[in-house]
């Protein structure tokens, strides 16, 4: 009995087995090519949404396609602003040669700042505040602290540089002309013969600085001018500002003797306002003596 009940419960094990081997092998002939049998974690739509947003989102995706080209846009102008910025640093020519880089710059940043795309946020947002670094924006105040330290705009007159900085760029190049010609001879014939273009560039700087149209270009120019011409060819030049202090000083060390002397003659004519009655007084004596023993 025992023997009979173990051999079914061994026929029924085995009846199952058969069962789900064959649904299994049912399954597995059936084709595979149905979307809908894939396992939830390989749907590309479910798992990684950010790659079917042209599908799903279109306006967002127009709108991050135009802040991208902008974005590639910005790179190439900062690129080329910042290697333009190198390129003049020594001697410095940055605002002579770099201010239409700088405004293609400038303006490629305020197309960022404005302009919106096809959705509710602005390029602004997604470029500029999206994270806490911004690095685009502060990129761009880098450069343009760059910019404004050197004072370029003081030397540009509608995006372009300014008659007044245009004449001294060449009166400057004049300077640098006439010191190369006599540089090789004696350095008296340079101080004689490039007198006059050197203060010609010199009373022009002076009236810029008064004007405030100095940047940094004209600075740094004027700078190793002077240098130049007082401490490598040992020449100099009498400044007419020079000229009220000089006479100041030659009136404050005259003035103790133009005092002293004024006081006397003072006294001196005061004295002799003092005798002239005396006299006048003793005349008169004089007469009425005369007109009493007449």
């Amino acid at each position: 009995m025992g023997f009979f009940t173990s051999y079914s419960c061994v026929l029924f094990v085995f009846f199952c087995g058969n069962l789900m081997l064959g649904e299994i092998s049912v399954h597995a002939a059936e084709p595979s090519g149905d979307e809908d049998l894939k396992a939830p974690w390989l749907n590309e739509d479910s798992y990684f949404p950010s790659l079917r947003l042209s599908s799903s989102f279109p306006e967002d995706v127009e709108m991050i396609d135009h802040c991208l080209k902008l974005l590639h846009d910005f790179g190439q102008r900062y690129t080329s602003l910042s290697s333009c910025l190198v390129s003049n640093a020594r001697p410095v020519k940055m605002c002579q040669n770099c201010y239409s880089g700088y405004n293609n710059f400038l303006e490629m940043y305020t197309n960022i700042s404005t302009q919106m795309g096809s959705g509710n946020k602005s390029c602004e947002e997604l470029l500029l505040h999206a994270d806490r670094l911004m690095l685009l924006y502060n990129l761009y105040k880098g450069l343009n602290d760059i910019w404004e330290s050197a004072e370029c705009t003081s030397c540009l007159t509608n995006k372009s540089m300014s008659n007044t900085t245009l004449y001294f760029i060449d009166r400057h190049n004049q300077s640098l002309t006439c010191f190369e010609k006599y540089s090789q001879g004696n350095y008296s014939e340079l101080c004689v013969e490039c007198k006059t273009s050197y203060k010609v560039l010199n009373d022009l700087y002076s009236n810029m600085s008064k004007n405030k149209s100095l940047c940094i270009d004209v600075e740094d120019a004027m700078n190793s001018t002077r240098y130049s011409w007082s401490k490598v060819y040992n020449c100099s030049l009498t400044r007419e500002e020079n000229v009220p202090v000089i006479a100041v000083s030659s009136f404050m060390l005259f003035l103790p003797l133009i005092f002293y002397l004024s006081n006397y003659l003072h006294s001196e004519q005061k004295k002799r306002k003092l005798m002239h009655p005396k006299r006048a007084k003793s005349s008169h004596s004089l007469m009425n003596i005369q007109d009493k023993y007449s």
